[in-house]
């Protein structure tokens, strides 16, 4: 098919099959009004958006070189995606992305056949590819797999796991690592790429391989020119690493360099065995805000892409300033407080303690395991170690959180922000695990805050506690614009009555979804108890209440299985209390898909509305 030169090639272009069409020098232009069209949906719905553009030119070479979607392509993490979904035929649909009706911010199974594996976390994509490199080995099948990591995803001991077991087993995969760390943009040149380009040719790499097979007879001599041309490429590449992990490596190449990048990848698609390219992109390629400020623009609102990012005239606070205030405020009044976080130094709300106290704030890569087991040790030597983390990647750290920190009575505080729901980064990033996985832990305090106040106060108190504590608060913003002036704490596991109605009916709210229920309660003349703590529960009150009222109602922003709710009835089981009945109300037994928080709240029932119409129908006062 023929595009004339001066017409828009993206709107012709809806599938890979469609991409291969072009001649290659049309690619260029097809980069740049890719690129472009990513920054007008982004602009218009938010997402990720820096990313994503430093992956144009290696999406497009991908699906130009490869059989997709039979080839097997892993984005990892999946939020340099967007182009290739442009190019998979969801462009349209990305106008709405991460939208209740749009597609997902990340890759997902479910959405397209282009989309191998699912990746919202981060440094599963080699592992995954390798699976699927020895299953299409086991079924016969000649398509190839490919893992693309970048953004930091390898820093995660998983993917060093999967590059250990690929390069022992000479498996058939092509790991790329997408490197946009601009500390090593001065080897990017013609000279690398032309080193780059010839020790990928075919003929070069059977050269090597011939020239190993006689050399393995000769050990002396094999083992001196292994070494050899290792310190030779140690000084003119950083792969001397992956090739002791058994990888041949290749790079760094410019990874934007369209034409330059295909050459690359005909060259190693069909080649045997663990290969390894390294290309240097930049974050925010071809949007200078994003180029000079990748990461403001990592994830974002919606924006004018004339103007850029603009700040907020809120005077309210949400619950990761709360954190970000009080820890500053915490390591002001305490020399022994330390902040790990990894990788989320911005999104927990760390900038300002790294600033003020660097010797004391610790950013570990994405590595959750290590960044636990890491605070635990901190404990060990009596400093007051905060864990700052998101809710879903805590779940990373789980044998961590229970071996090294649980099960030896140390005082380590998690921060858990997102924890509930957290809207537009879908199923992967809801917070809707930790109570139930945590509830389970010898010796765990879990705080809930239901204000931005509260959230202060717990965290206070997680100080002062002398075993593990978990804060648990949500992605938003409070009504709040003052907090408190000291560290005072609250005592553990003591509920508050914020309201004593006549209706017969009690709400236990535990968090945020407080407010739900303080919506009702005078329409309704509820009984409204903000809980506070999962666990201790405070067990005095609630047998107190079940003395006085015939339904209790319990609500949270987690799984009902497990959760806050189930812990009210194990006590009440336990104690033999059969005058009142109880309703759970709480997340559904299925993923959580993307869309606004509040919509999603309010189709989940988890609104001022469905409580209503739960009191209502329970007490048949309808």
């Amino acid at each position: 098919m023929r595009y004339p030169a001066d017409k828009n090639l993206l709107p012709h272009i809806n599938t890979p099959s469609e991409l291969r069409t072009l001649p290659i020098e049309r690619l260029p232009h097809l980069a740049q009004e890719v690129r472009e069209y990513l920054i007008d949906c982004v602009s218009q719905s938010g997402g990720h958006l820096a990313a994503g553009l430093g992956a144009v030119e290696l999406t497009i070479a991908l699906h130009y070189t490869l059989n997709t979607p039979d080839d097997r392509v892993v984005w990892d993490v999946g939020h340099q995606c967007y182009a290739h979904k442009v190019l998979t035929g969801r462009r349209e649909e990305l106008k709405r992305i991460r939208q209740s009706d749009g597609p997902a911010g990340f890759p997902c199974r479910d959405e397209s056949t282009f989309d191998a594996f699912g990746v919202g976390h981060s440094s599963t994509s080699i592992s995954a590819a390798l699976g699927m490199s020895l299953g299409a080995r086991a079924a016969g099948s000649s398509r190839r797999s490919i893992a693309v990591i970048g953004d930091g995803g390898m820093t995660a001991g998983e993917a060093f796991e999967a590059l250990n077991h690929a390069g022992g087993i000479e498996a058939d995969l092509l790991v790329i690592l997408n490197d946009n760390e601009m500390s090593i943009s001065e080897n990017v040149g013609a000279l690398s790429n032309y080193l780059t380009r010839l020790l990928s040719a075919p003929l070069t790499g059977s050269l090597r391989r011939g020239a190993r097979d006689v050399l393995r007879h000769v050990p002396p001599v094999h083992q001196l020119a292994r070494r050899t041309e290792e310190h030779v490429k140690g000084m003119l590449a950083p792969g001397t690493l992956f090739e002791e992990l058994g990888f041949n490596y290749f790079g760094p190449v410019d990874g934007h360099d369209l034409p330059g990048l295909i050459q690359v990848l005909q060259n190693l698609r069909d080649q045997p065995g663990p290969r390894l390219l390294h290309i240097v992109t930049r974050k925010g390629k071809g949007y200078a805000p994003a180029e000079k400020d990748p990461i403001s623009y990592h994830g974002v609102g919606r924006f004018d892409p004339k103007h850029g990012l603009t700040k907020s005239a809120s005077g309210s606070l949400s619950y990761t300033d709360v954190f970000s205030r009080w820890i500053c405020r915490a390591a002001a009044e305490d020399s022994r407080v330390q902040a790990i976080t990894p990788a989320m130094r911005e999104g927990s709300g760390l900038n300002e303690f790294a600033e003020q106290f660097p010797a004391r704030f610790f950013d570990v890569g994405i590595a959750e395991q290590h960044a636990i087991t890491f605070a635990a040790g901190l404990a060990c030597e009596g400093t007051k170690p905060v864990v700052a983390i998101y809710s879903t990647f805590l779940q990373r750290g789980y044998d961590q959180l229970i071996h090294d920190v649980a099960l030896q009575r140390l005082p380590v505080i998690f921060a858990i922000d997102r924890a509930g729901i957290v809207g537009a980064d879908g199923a992967t990033h809801q917070g809707t695990y930790d109570i139930s996985f945590l509830r389970c832990i010898p010796d765990m305090v879990i705080m809930a805050p239901s204000s931005a106040v509260e959230c202060w106060r717990m965290l206070s108190t997680g100080l002062t506690h002398t075993g593990p504590s978990a804060i648990r608060y949500p992605r938003g913003k409070d009504n709040a614009t003052k907090l408190p002036d000291d560290l005072e704490p609250i005592p553990v596991g003591k509920a508050v009555v914020k309201r004593s109605g006549e209706s017969g009916t009690v709400v236990l709210a535990f968090g945020p979804l407080l407010a739900a229920a303080e919506a009702v309660a005078d329409e309704l003349d509820l009984t409204i108890v903000d809980m506070r703590f999962v666990k201790p529960l405070d067990t005095e009150t609630i047998a107190d209440i079940a003395s006085c009222h015939h339904h209790i109602v319990t609500i949270e922003e987690n799984v009902i299985s497990g959760g806050a709710g189930s812990a009210v009835s194990e006590f009440l089981h336990r104690e033999g209390v059969k005058n009142v009945s109880i309703t759970h109300m709480g997340l559904p037994d299925r993923p959580i898909e993307h869309g606004e928080r509040d919509e999603l709240l309010a189709t989940l029932g988890l609104d001022a509305q469905g409580l209503r119409q739960v009191v209502l129908r329970e007490d048949n006062l309808d």
